[in-house]
């Protein structure tokens, strides 16, 4: 599915003295697991020859726009940004079947199984659970999957993919929750597309995307609909 540039100088969407903003293929880890498999941090770190700092993660097989902090002032406001929900972070998601309602909230309650790297989302608070909160939109439909333009308003392990699924459509490629068969390359058809903040300087509105591998035949086959700003 990654058709990206293996150049990680092609893969930069915005940099300045405060942060750098890469648009990550599939496949690669944000931080170093246990495969120890180059990370997306260790490149740009050497790419920048600067010491970066996490605000936030996608997950491994999904693609899309990170941020790193550059300096301690983007890391304090950056988190902050995350913490009190103002960055709006939207995705793209491909699902085989069609959702009951072509637009919804989703409030559910993730429990986390660490020895198996999954979220479940269950429907009433439990011990140990944390509210997930998402809003999607039927963007577009083909012969075979659906497009889904969902707006994130928490950050939980595996939210998308979890909450998704506890509808009936699991994500293209994502057989650990419920889809049928892997994608050849072990990605899934998830895309983080947008990200909006405050910059921690100016306090300037930044919008920013990063356009999905549209050399992937599923999602090519949405073009149209996904370089619409």
């Amino acid at each position: 599915m990654n058709t990206q540039s293996n150049k990680i100088g092609d893969w930069i969407i915005q940099k300045n003295n405060q942060y750098i903003v890469f648009n990550k293929p599939a496949g690669i880890p944000v931080q170093e697991d246990k495969t120890g498999d180059k990370s997306l941090l260790q490149l740009a770190e050497i790419y920048t020859k600067n010491k970066l700092h996490i605000i936030h993660r996608i997950d491994r097989p999904a693609s899309g726009i990170m941020i790193f902090a550059k300096q301690k002032t983007a890391l304090v406001s950056l988190n902050q940004q995350f913490q009190d929900r103002s960055i709006q972070k939207t995705y793209f998601a491909v699902v085989k079947n069609r959702p009951q309602q072509d637009q919804a909230e989703l409030i559910h309650y993730l429990k986390k199984n660490a020895s198996k790297n999954t979220s479940k989302a269950l429907n009433k608070p439990v011990d140990g659970a944390k509210q997930a909160l998402l809003s999607y939109q039927l963007i577009d439909s083909i012969d075979n999957y659906h497009l889904l333009k969902i707006d994130l308003k928490t950050g939980r392990h595996h939210q998308i993919r979890a909450q998704l699924a506890a509808i009936g459509c699991p994500i293209k490629g994502d057989v650990k929750y419920g889809f049928r068969r892997g994608n050849k390359d072990r990605s899934i058809h998830l895309h983080a597309w947008k990200l909006e903040f405050q910059h921690p300087i100016t306090k300037e509105k930044i919008s920013l995307t990063a356009p999905p591998p549209l050399n992937d035949s599923v999602w090519g086959a949405f073009d149209y609909f996904l370089r619409v700003p």
